[in-house]
């Protein structure tokens, strides 16, 4: 027995109307012939995002659009990929904030967790997708984000075993580009995961081994954290939004590109980059 059901998509229709014009872009520049498609970009966007929304498995959504399970990961990889290219440089989202006036950003790194995937890993015996951290496998992604917490700019994938500092090091433009923002008296925050880029990146006193923090050094870590925090909240704002991102199936070197296009789907639908 199975049965029918109507529901809504969390997603206003300008989003819709600009996954759609990507999408016919796209076809246009491959030269696409008009029928030689299963489904119209429009039907097609309806399905990207109800994969990011929703986090509806390929299956369902292949038999909702009556195409095979292959067609639909096509469709959902081309969908990932327009939107993907859309989204902001880190220079060009530092000069936005700037423009913005906002007298600070955050910097957090997150675990997108993954199915396991047995890649080796430097150490013996670990995969490579492994976060000790978060017991789980995943890949590591860096956000920063606006004083509210705001969603500015994501990072390319690192695998989930590497620390935020090591996989920041990684990201060969981020630590330059910090360095050029905090040249106007404007402070990066990050946690006491960063506190080996402590000279770029502002973090909170660490108490010292049978030792006390200074009344000073207490009030500022209060000050800090209070920011910090606030600026934490695009991790959430990004993973609340869009199901897909709670676990991926994908291959988990996809994970930034992912990323990066529901940070364009997240400023398209709130018509906000800054």
């Amino acid at each position: 027995m199975s049965g029918t059901y109507t529901a809504t998509l969390p997603a206003r229709e300008r989003t819709v109307v600009f996954l759609t014009s990507l999408l016919d872009a796209e076809r246009a520049r491959r030269g696409t012939r008009t029928g030689r498609r299963a489904l119209s970009t429009l039907a097609q966007a309806v399905l990207v995002l109800r994969w990011f929304l929703d986090g509806t498995r390929m299956t369902q959504l292949a038999v909702d659009n009556r195409i095979g399970k292959s067609t639909g990961y096509d469709y959902l990889h081309e969908g990932i990929d327009v939107l993907a290219v859309r989204a902001p440089g880190l220079e060009s989202a530092l000069l936005a904030a700037k423009m913005a006036g906002h007298d600070h950003v955050s910097i957090d790194g997150t675990l997108i967790e993954t199915d396991r995937c047995r890649t080796p890993g430097p150490t013996k015996g670990v995969d490579l997708w492994w976060s000790g951290k978060h017991a789980n496998h995943g890949g590591n992604i860096q956000v920063i984000t606006a004083p509210d917490g705001w969603p500015l700019w994501t990072s390319e994938v690192r695998p989930g075993r590497e620390h935020d500092t090591t996989a920041l090091r990684e990201h060969l433009e981020i630590l330059p580009a910090l360095k050029s923002w905090i040249t106007e008296n404007r402070p990066a925050l990050g946690d006491l995961g960063y506190e080996g880029e402590a000279d770029t990146i502002t973090v909170a006193f660490k108490k010292p081994k049978g030792g006390e923090l200074t009344d000073e050094q207490k009030t500022h870590n209060k000050a800090h954290n209070g920011k910090r925090a606030i600026g934490e909240r695009g991790n959430s704002l990004l993973k609340m939004t869009f199901k897909a991102l709670r676990n991926i199936s994908l291959c988990p070197w996809r994970i930034g590109k992912i990323i990066a296009a529901a940070l364009v789907l997240l400023h398209t639908d709130h018509d906000r980059t800054t």
